[in-house]
């Protein structure tokens, strides 16, 4: 009776919802541990992205003193976005102040009006495709893009414009084709995703190819440039798109602070656009959609230079290690810039994944991303970097 319920069921719902292929989040440790009875704590988790040097400390520090602060010293009687039974501050003005002004350059000033925070950036993303995408209007983007693209496009019944991407043999392999993306443009194409890096094949594009682009892009198209991974960047070609929105005003720029700042639990991004654009995207905003202590972690994370520094000093590092080991041992991979890398092990890629798992070490399949063949790899520390490159060792019998 209940299966009959549920198919009954299934069919009111929005026929774009009933198509949509869920996100696939990396396999969490303890599922892992428990579905294979692996001792408890000895897993090593390389499959999404985080940071594996943990959270800014300055971050930590500022959580931890302010529920002290409040819930442990009895003479402390304010009430303040500590509290734990209070509504945060629905606006955040006090990181978008903070924000607005570490964005700032000398030739493009940021205003607090200019930014909206969402439950990570993946919630900004999803105000942007509601804010402007209906059943009448497509979103373009790349073939092997960002899964959520996909998914908050499908969810507003709007039209998927899928972009074919670079081939296997050029230099930047399976990254966005920018020609091939403008030629997707049409009359109702309303939004343009691209992510730069691109997850999940690390790869990237420069100054002048996307001011290119943009500079072809039609008026009322907004692109969305999505930089979950932009702080992990070492190249002098890459962008910083933010000093763009004066001469763009079509353009929103999304970044987050679960990758270098490690607040990857706490969920916090925000976006930067025209002050027009923050507005319409503020009036679809829940309330209240970013929590107090994400709220009070990230804008101490916003002085821990010295944690994000020694965050991209660490990847770069790992990066080489990992590129090294697969020269070594002649396995294909992506080019990356971000925290992660796409390595190429052939048609056995999910047993590998599989047998990968018995040994304690998770990493990402892509097979969701049309990528059967490949495995992301998170880049860790080099200890972890080392275990996962003698894990693959043994099941792929190198």
């Amino acid at each position: 009776m209940a299966i009959k319920m549920e198919q009954k069921t299934w069919k009111y719902a929005v026929s774009a919802i009933q198509e949509l292929n869920p996100y696939l989040p990396g396999k969490p440790i303890e599922e892992v541990e428990r579905e294979l009875g692996l001792e408890q704590g000895t897993t090593l988790k390389l499959a999404s992205n985080e940071n594996p040097l943990g959270a800014s400390p300055k971050a930590i520090a500022a959580v931890h003193d302010s529920l002290n602060d409040y819930y442990l010293d009895s003479s402390n009687t304010s009430r303040t976005m500590r509290a734990l039974e209070l509504y945060p501050d629905g606006s955040g003005h006090s990181l978008k102040k903070k924000l607005a002004k570490k964005l700032s350059s000398d030739n493009n000033k940021i205003s607090p009006d200019q930014i909206t925070l969402g439950n990570g950036s993946n919630d900004v993303l999803d105000l942007i495709a509601r804010s402007f995408l209906t059943i009448r209007r497509d979103a373009v983007f790349s073939e092997y893009a960002f899964a959520v693209y996909p998914i908050i496009t499908k969810a507003v019944s709007a039209g998927m414009d899928i972009a074919e991407a670079n081939p296997e043999d050029h230099r930047m392999p399976y990254g966005h084709d920018l020609n091939a993306m403008l030629h997707q443009i049409r009359g109702n194409t309303y939004i343009v995703f691209i992510a730069n890096p691109n997850n999940p094949t690390g790869t990237w594009l420069n100054k002048n190819e996307l001011d290119n682009f943009m500079q072809q892009v039609p008026s009322h198209v907004i692109v969305v440039v999505d930089e979950a991974y932009c702080e992990y960047v070492d190249r002098g070609v890459y962008p910083n798109t933010v000093d763009w929105l004066s001469k763009y005003p079509n353009l929103i720029v999304t970044r987050t602070f679960s990758k270098i700042y490690g607040l990857a639990g706490l969920r916090i991004g925000y976006s930067v656009s025209s002050p027009e654009i923050a507005d319409l995207l503020n009036r679809v905003r829940q309330p209240f959609n970013v929590n107090s202590l994400a709220l009070l972690a990230a804008e101490a994370a916003l002085d821990d230079d010295e944690h994000v520094a020694r965050s991209k000093r660490s990847n770069l590092e790992g990066l080489e290690q990992w590129m090294s080991a697969c020269k070594k041992r002649q396995i294909d991979y992506i080019p990356s810039v971000a925290n992660f890398l796409t390595i190429k092990v052939g048609e056995h890629a999910a047993l590998i994944y599989e047998a990968l798992l018995r040994e304690g070490v998770i990493v990402r399949p892509i097979a969701n991303y049309n990528l059967p063949q490949h495995l992301r790899i998170t880049i860790g520390t080099e200890e972890q970097n080392n275990r996962c490159i003698a894990a693959l060792d043994k099941v792929m019998n190198l």
